[in-house]
């Protein structure tokens, strides 16, 4: 049935809506592709609908294509199986959960790793059956504490997850590279630019984690490129470890007093003015050593201090620092904090009052320490540098602190920012630094999931093995949000022709009978012949209002009935060039199907 705007559900808006942050959340409800509906939730609209279900239709083409195949999930969820994998508590508060009216536990699924092994376990129990590989593709909920920018960022969005299951990890490693293979292909024909960065599993687990990043400079993820070909998320980066230093020549530690010298600016210039280095090199804010407290929470709800040391000249990433310390959720200390431990002393910690170094700290017989906050500290503090770093006293500061011989730590840990120029961690030439949307994610699982939920199968000599496993994930609904941020001018969407809603938008700009039925006519041989089309036919709407709404609109060929009818010629306008074209009306619909396929190219 021909589509007309007539009777269309469609309202264009002439204003972006006031809570819309970037273009593709403007455009998208400016265009009538979706409503919101609460914070981080949206209603499909006809339009939107039809976008995200030819995104889906290619998803599912490339993973059928692979073989895998397609089982769908209930949203809802019994909680026992995410507690039997720890995730139940490891999710937090991002997990939306529910009780049902006997008191039971439920949950709206996240992700269903869960499931898809115990679907598996309860079918399966042969090396015979393995490999598969079985997807769906589903709505998602998480409680995102800050929803943002649309779609890219809600609390209700539709995913494509995918799960393998192989007898051990050479399997493993076949399915992983036939999944990134054809995720290549999916964001190949979405017309979609991605990049492959190496990244880290989080909640997910597994031994090996990457990232198919969208470029754009709205994303919430930076990621790294090299010249040498280095990509990572830069939650992933880590750092080249120096080697270590003798120290034989550094004269003892010593506090001085340092006045008005809070900031690690206001320091360096006090430090070159009143003591300044023996030979003769200026202080730089790369010679100090800033020790940062934070508060985790751990899933169990247990909370814990830790102070963290990184190079003065740099700050903390807390993706990177909340990536190092997955599950636990990361957040600044408060004032209550800094009162029930006033050994730290606010702008002036030092290690001496931390970590190793606490003279309360204790370590009981088997090995359990207490009566001091943990002390980890960035990798390029390595045993033998030295340091000016805070003296646990107001407006004092210690010089000369060497690592290894004046000061200890727990750890290392990665969580100082990233810089353009950095080195890369394989020495393949300095770090480009970008932003991205995260429109893919898979990861080597491994075991985690079918040890936990008792998935084994008996292999060729009768024993019981544990299943290994890989997940994929593609965030259908982002991809559309990311396509439109990336597709769009000033007017309005400009759609890839493989994903618009329709091929082409025919209107009737006049008033005259004939142009409308012409236009019509134009419209249903277009259709006969196989391609999506919608007709403006709206009676009493100006052409201005009609070229505005099919340039917001975004379809990719317009074919124009209007004044030119009465010379026997019509205009087809492409809306990502801008090209105009007159054409005779014999002609019309031959050159928009040769227009339409030079815009499909190969993504047929």
């Amino acid at each position: 049935m021909l589509r007309t705007l007539s009777t269309y559900f469609l309202r264009t808006l002439r204003e972006d809506p006031a809570d819309a942050e970037v273009d593709s959340h403007k455009l998208l409800i400016r265009a009538g592709y979706v409503r919101r509906t609460a914070p981080g939730i949206y209603t499909w609209l006809p339009l939107g609908l039809r976008v995200l279900r030819k995104i889906e239709n290619i998803v599912r083409e490339e993973m059928d294509r692979m073989g895998a195949q397609e089982v769908l999930f209930p949203a809802l969820l019994p909680a026992d199986p995410y507690k039997a994998t720890h995730r139940w508590e490891e999710y937090g508060p991002t997990l939306f959960k529910v009780v049902d009216r006997k008191g039971g536990d439920y949950l709206l699924a996240p992700t269903h790793e869960e499931m898809f092994t115990l679907l598996v376990k309860d079918l399966y129990s042969s090396y015979k059956d393995l490999p598969t590989t079985l997807y769906q593709i589903q709505t998602k909920h998480r409680d995102e504490a800050r929803p943002r920018a649309g779609l890219i960022r809600g609390r209700d969005f539709v995913m494509k997850d995918a799960y393998s299951f192989d007898i051990d990890e050479e399997g493993l490693e076949v399915s992983y590279l036939a999944e990134r293979e054809t995720y290549e292909r999916i964001f190949t024909r979405l017309g979609v630019e991605y990049v492959i960065v190496s990244a880290m599993s989080g909640a997910m687990g597994g031994s090996r984690s990457e990232e198919f990043l969208h470029p754009s400079p709205i994303g919430e993820d930076t990621f790294v490129r090299s010249p040498g070909g280095y990509a990572a998320n830069a939650e992933a980066v880590t750092t080249p470890v120096p080697a270590p230093l003798d120290a034989t020549g550094v004269g003892p530690a010593r506090v001085v007093p340092t006045p008005d010298a809070a900031t690690i600016e206001s320091l360096v210039d006090l430090l070159n003015s009143e003591y300044p280095r023996e030979d003769g090199r200026p202080w730089n804010a790369a010679d100090t050593l800033k020790n940062v407290v934070v508060r985790l929470r751990h899933p169990d709800d247990r909370t814990e201090l830790l102070v963290v040391g990184i190079p003065g000249d740099r700050e903390v990433d807390m993706k990177r620092l909340e990536a190092s310390l997955a599950p636990a959720e990361v957040e600044m200390a408060v004032d209550e904090d800094f009162e029930a431990h006033p050994e730290l002393v606010r702008g002036y910690i030092g290690p001496q009052a931390v970590g190793p170094n606490c003279p309360t700290r204790v370590v009981d017989e088997e090995g359990a320490v207490s009566g001091s906050i943990r002390y980890l500290v960035d990798p390029r503090i390595v045993e033998g540098t030295s340091w000016v770093t805070g003296a646990n006293r107001e407006r004092h500061h210690v010089l000369n602190l060497v690592m290894g011989r004046d000061f200890n730590v727990d750890g290392t840990i990665e969580a100082a920012e990233v810089r353009e120029g950095d080195e890369a961690p394989d020495g393949s030439g300095p770090l480009h630094l970008e932003r991205g949307i995260e429109i893919g994610h898979i990861f080597a699982l491994g075991r985690k999931y079918s040890e936990a939920l008792g998935l084994k199968v008996l292999d060729e000599n009768g024993k019981s093995r544990i299943v290994t496993m890989g997940s994929y994930g593609i965030g259908v609904s982002r991809v559309l949000a990311a396509l439109a941020e990336s597709n769009h001018d000033e007017a309005g969407l400009a759609w890839p022709a493989q994903i618009a809603p329709f091929d082409v938008h025919v209107l009737a700009t006049g008033k005259d009978d004939e142009v409308f039925r012409t236009a019509r006519e134009l419209a249903e041989r277009l259709e006969a012949s196989g391609l999506d089309v919608i007709v403006d036919d709206r009676r009493k709407v100006s052409a201005g209002v009609k070229f505005a709404d099919a340039e917001l609109i975004g379809i990719p060929l317009a074919l124009v009935v209007g004044r030119g009818l009465a010379s026997g010629t019509v205009e087809l306008r492409e809306r990502a060039s801008g090209k105009r074209t007159e054409l005779p009306l014999a002609e019309a619909c031959d050159a928009v199907r040769n227009a339409h396929d030079t815009l499909m190219g190969g993504n047929r």
